[in-house]
């Protein structure tokens, strides 16, 4: 069976004089702080020196060095752990609570209502892909995989009569998956309470746009952003305020005038891939935002929609992994990984945010499809997940170049942009082609970039190409498609 998931490591601010030492004190630091727990797996010494490029020796000696000092232990032919008697006297009795702490399963649910359940499906009018603003590929679902899947999942519900009603909170299979993901993967520390699974990541913003109170302040959103998300907060009566942003992301400087100005319950960020101009947020300005959310007490929601989507081989910290993130609302999506239609994100935030989300959640839906749940949970803890995102990874990336490649061909320096490290669309400045016939053309209603994001209406510049959905031959289409459009 595969490892579900492999632990990532960063050493930018360990301590240590050398590369030996900074690993040695990574490692102790995780164990404390409880990311990583007794009895938890680590990378092979070849795994982790890839990851960290570093040389295979200096690992092999840090694993040794912590077993001797009782923080790690080797099994044969099995790997290398971490200890279940840890060294007590280096554990304060907060972080010796940390990695000991059995979590508590609350199961309360309160009495719910019928919801009302509007759908939107995109259909293609002549059963052929046309570009979108950075949608997955459904023909890439490893559909035998995950049919299988399903069947385990039913004749598993049935022989344990679990389909009946469960928590709201989703089922404890797949809240613990994701919690292990979020832990190994994306380097943070969070509990199985921490963890609400929703329909998407739509619906968690809109839960969080419930519980947030609109009389404590406005909420502050990136100047180019998600419309829907906007639409969520709007509708529960908040003010929206915007943030200008520049080609690093969200401008600091900004933040903080709208701060002196406004009181402020939250801000909207997407800093792993910005949407819409897919830049990502860099650390610094990550620091600072979090630094002032703590100061000024305003919570951020950090919308992760395609996190797995990076193809850098330098992975990025979410915000909530980062100091001083107490106050952030973690939204992610597996939708994105399979398919839309999937409908299956999480929430992760503080046990009394968690808990304010679970009775807005029996007013509308009363709980998710435990199938789906426990169908997903088999395929994250056997690891292929993991593997099918390694594979869309490639095949994305390959896509991505495709599509710069032939933008360059098509349209020379009249169209500028840049190669984004992640996503599923390219973020095109299209100034330079800009008519009254091709904005007309750009703005009908069913137009061939429908579901691009203009700028502007009236004097568009920028437009966001999704590449994610289509194959090489009907990149070349689209964007064939683009430049007679402009022409």
């Amino acid at each position: 069976m595969l490892r579900p998931w492999t632990t990532h490591f960063l050493l930018d601010n360990s301590k240590g004089s050398s590369i030996h030492a900074k690993l040695c004190n990574q490692l102790i630091n995780e164990i404390q702080v409880g990311r990583l727990k007794p009895g938890d797996i680590l990378p092979g010494s070849r795994s982790l020196a890839s990851q960290l490029a570093v040389n295979r020796k200096t690992v092999q000696l840090a694993y040794e060095e912590l077993e001797s000092q009782g923080w790690l232990e080797s099994r044969p032919r099995s790997g290398t752990y971490v200890s279940n008697q840890l060294p007590e006297q280096a554990l304060s009795n907060e972080n010796l609570s940390l990695v000991s702490a059995n979590i508590a399963q609350d199961t309360k649910s309160s009495s719910a209502l019928l919801s009302s359940v509007y759908e939107s499906t995109l259909v293609y009018q002549d059963g052929s892909i046309e570009a979108n603003d950075g949608v997955p590929d459904p023909r890439l679902i490893p559909y035998g995989t995950l049919s299988k899947a399903y069947r385990r999942a039913i004749v598993r519900s049935s022989h344990q009569a679990s389909l009946g009603y469960g928590d709201p909170r989703g089922v404890i299979e797949l809240r613990e998956s994701i919690k292990d993901m979020l832990i190994k993967d994306r380097f943070m520390n969070v509990g199985t309470d921490n963890v609400c699974i929703v329909r998407g990541s739509q619906m968690g913003i809109f839960l969080a746009s419930r519980v947030l109170n609109p009389e404590k302040g406005v909420i502050v959103f990136e100047k180019l952003c998600y419309s829907p998300a906007v639409a969520a907060f709007e509708s529960n009566g908040f003010k929206i305020v915007f943030c200008e942003i520049d080609e690093q992301g969200l401008k600091i400087d900004c933040l903080r005038n709208i701060l002196k100005s406004n009181q402020v319950s939250g801000i909207f960020v997407t800093p792993h891939h910005q949407y819409p101009t897919t830049v990502c947020l860099p650390m610094d300005r990550r620091l600072i935002l979090l630094s002032l959310s703590k100061t000024h007490n305003f919570v951020v929601i950090e919308d992760d929609y395609d996190h797995d989507f990076h193809y850098d081989m330098r992975p990025i910290p979410p915000l909530s992994s980062l100091p001083n993130s107490e106050n952030v609302v973690h939204i992610g999506s597996m939708s994105k990984v399979f398919a839309p239609s999937l409908r299956l994100g999480y929430l992760i935030a503080n046990k009394e945010f968690i808990d304010r989300i679970v009775h807005e959640i029996v007013l509308i839906d009363r709980q998710g499809n435990a199938v789906s749940e426990l169908a997903l949970a088999d395929l994250m803890e056997s690891g292929e997940v993991k593997k099918h995102i390694r594979r869309v990874r490639r095949l994305y990336k390959i896509r991505r170049d495709h599509t710069a490649k032939e933008i360059t061909r098509f349209f020379g320096d009249k169209i500028k942009f840049t190669l984004p490290i992640g996503g599923l669309a390219l973020w095109l400045d299209v100034s330079r082609l800009i008519t009254k016939q091709a904005v007309e053309r750009l703005s009908q209603p069913g137009g061939f970039f429908v579901n691009s994001y203009i700028c502007n209406k009236d004097e568009p510049q920028n437009i966001r190409f999704g590449f994610g959905a289509l194959n090489e031959k009907e990149i070349t289409k689209a964007v064939e498609k683009l430049h007679a459009l402009f022409n």
